[in-house]
């Protein structure tokens, strides 16, 4: 990003390659980019910068795209159910509000981090992050979209003095495409986490544009790098049930095997059968002799 907010915490944003993402702000490679189609779009020229707000609809519904443009050419991006644009357009209208009651910059009485005012939205499996901050080129509001438990961040710098006027353009376009993301409508099951020994799983439900879907991740540390080792395996809801079947068969077999008495596992140990019938004959002489006489 450039201007105000730019490099702001290290991260950087990356030149635009035309990569496709759908309203769950999932990434799609050329070649299995789901049909999108743009329903309008709106652009802004704040300071040095320009900001696109795009309507877009694919097969899971409609979102909206918010692209920075800074002076340099780079460009950043984030990804807005319509829902959470409408609530994001509610909080510019109380950052507005703030950031109007503030006097004059003062670099003595700013905090150390440098955030003015903070709130964060929640959407299925992302976090949308907003921080009025100010810095030596003045003050702006960063929004950032993280995947939780991992996944890229992204994110976008609007000056200060630009938020109304990117509240009243979000406001144009919701009036006119309404709030309604499609696709699901209740909501979803909050995360579950699971530890065993030095393993932690991680049960994440969560939703793109080909529906509902279980992410099952296991973390284990690692004793060679400072961090740890995670893998994922994702789960359709449509065959929640079948893998659930699956795993249940599995258990009632091992609890069977573990509830058999421990000589039949013994090396060597004979069958029940075979020890019932290598008994029987022992007992049959103990009582085949003739009744003795009175």
């Amino acid at each position: 990003m450039s201007d105000i907010g730019s490099g702001d915490e290290g991260i950087s944003s990356q030149k635009y390659h035309g990569q496709g993402m759908d309203a769950g702000g999932n990434n799609f490679d050329s070649g299995q980019q789901p049909q999108e189609q743009e329903l309008a779009t709106k652009m802004l020229q704040i300071q040095s910068k320009r900001f696109y707000l795009d309507v877009k609809q694919n097969r899971r519904g409609r979102f909206i795209k918010v692209a920075e443009i800074g002076a340099d050419g780079r460009r950043s991006q984030i990804f807005l159910a319509m829902s959470t644009a409408a609530e994001f357009r509610d909080h510019l209208s109380s950052f507005s509000d703030f950031y109007s009651s503030l006097g004059p910059p003062n670099p003595e009485s700013v905090p150390d981090d440098g955030k003015l005012k903070s709130e964060m939205m929640l959407k299925d499996n992302r976090r949308y992050y907003l921080d009025l901050k100010e810095n030596s080129r003045g003050r702006f509001l960063r929004v950032s979209q993280t995947i939780t438990r991992g996944g890229p961040r992204s994110q976008v710098a609007l000056p200060a003095q630009g938020m109304i006027e990117f509240r009243d353009a979000l406001t144009d376009l919701l009036d006119d495409f309404g709030t309604d993301d499609g696709g699901f409508k209740g909501e979803l099951p909050e995360g579950r986490h699971l530890r065993v020994d030095n393993k932690n799983f991680y049960f994440d439900i969560g939703q793109n544009n080909r529906g509902i879907y279980m992410k099952v991740s296991e973390v284990v540390p690692s004793l060679q790098v400072k961090s740890n080792f995670r893998t994922a395996i994702t789960v359709p809801e449509k065959c929640w049930t079948r893998f659930r079947d699956i795993l249940a068969d599995y258990c009632d077999k091992m609890n069977r095997a573990h509830a058999e008495p421990a000589d039949h596992h013994q090396p060597g140990a004979a069958p029940p059968a075979a020890r019932a019938a290598s008994a029987q004959p022992a007992r049959d002489e103990a009582f085949s002799g003739s009744a003795p006489r009175i």
